[in-house]
């Protein structure tokens, strides 16, 4: 899906190979002092076909080597996440974790740039996580739901099921709730897996 300009539309929407997965794609004005960008514009996205209600916005920042997920949501209704790069660069890192989707264990990863044209639409129940590869790398969310701590779950980022390759020049700097994150299998037998709705974006 591919949304072209038209009249003061400037925002270009792409499905990724998991179903409601998107990059979206804005125009960048640079000048001798700095940049500026509309990262976000929910007309362009509905234009698009594409609903996203904002509940919350979160800002993360981290040093180089960081790597931080796979987090998902089992909340009701889940938690879509719009993030884009606002200060360094990184990879940002999908995992489709939904089950009965039709990518379901597919990984898709997405470098992200501050002063780049792009930001990524991450669907409800999709595993998120990323990791910095500059000094330091900003992340900003919007969020389609509120956090719930009783409801975000996590999956251990060096699962060998995924096998993400990480961009790492040694070891990952990492959290000790991720450090001690269970297995993709485990999620699986203990249904703790969300389930793919078709066309939910």
């Amino acid at each position: 899906m591919v949304a072209t300009t038209e009249g003061a539309r400037l925002l270009k929407v792409s499905e990724l190979s998991i179903p409601g997965l998107f990059v979206l794609e804005s125009p960048v004005w640079s000048d001798e002092r700095g940049f500026f960008r509309e990262w976000y514009k929910r007309e362009d996205l509905e234009a698009s076909g594409v609903t996203f209600p904002i509940h919350q916005a979160n800002l993360s920042m981290s040093k180089r080597g960081v790597v931080r997920g796979l987090h998902y949501s089992v909340a009701p209704g889940g938690q879509a996440k719009l993030v884009t790069c606002a200060y360094g660069e990184l990879d940002d890192v999908i995992v489709d974790v939904r089950v009965g989707s039709p990518s379901f264990g597919h990984v898709e990863i997405v470098h992200l740039a501050a002063g780049d044209d792009r930001s990524v639409l991450t669907p409800a129940g999709a595993a998120h996580g990323f990791c910095v590869t500059s000094e330091f790398g900003v992340l900003s969310y919007l969020l389609s739901s509120p956090y719930n701590a009783a409801m975000e779950l996590e999956i251990d980022p060096f699962d060998e099921t995924f096998n993400v390759p990480w961009p790492l020049s040694g070891k990952a700097i990492v959290s000790e709730k991720d450090a001690a994150a269970t297995s993709f299998a485990a999620r699986r037998a203990a249904n703790e897996l969300p389930i793919f709705v078709d066309g939910a974006h």
